[in-house]
């Protein structure tokens, strides 16, 4: 079996136990974003599965935007990054 050379880990443990590897990422054509595909990439990011700037020149996102993922996470949890729980979590 070939394994392609990456930059990291290849696979990480999270804090509930569970094993994270790269093909659990999003794919990089990636273009609508739904709140599990935000989930994996802050995972991913959190664990130091992927760096953040690898995650932002894959998925071709602006550091804001990823900032405010990873600060809603930290924050409020995996929902907050539902579309529909927006202006719950939003700061007035």
């Amino acid at each position: 079996m070939y394994l392609k050379k990456v930059e990291g880990p290849r696979a990480v443990t999270l804090t509930d136990g569970s094993v994270m590897t790269r093909a659990d990422l999003p794919p990089a054509e990636t273009s609508r974003w739904v709140a599990s595909r935000k989930a994996s990439v802050v995972r991913g990011v959190q664990s130091g599965l992927i760096s953040r700037d690898d995650a932002l020149e894959r998925w071709h996102l602006s550091g804001d935007e990823l900032d405010e993922w990873l600060g809603a996470v930290n924050s409020h949890g995996e929902a907050a990054l539902k579309a529909t729980l927006v202006q719950k979590y939003r700061q007035p």
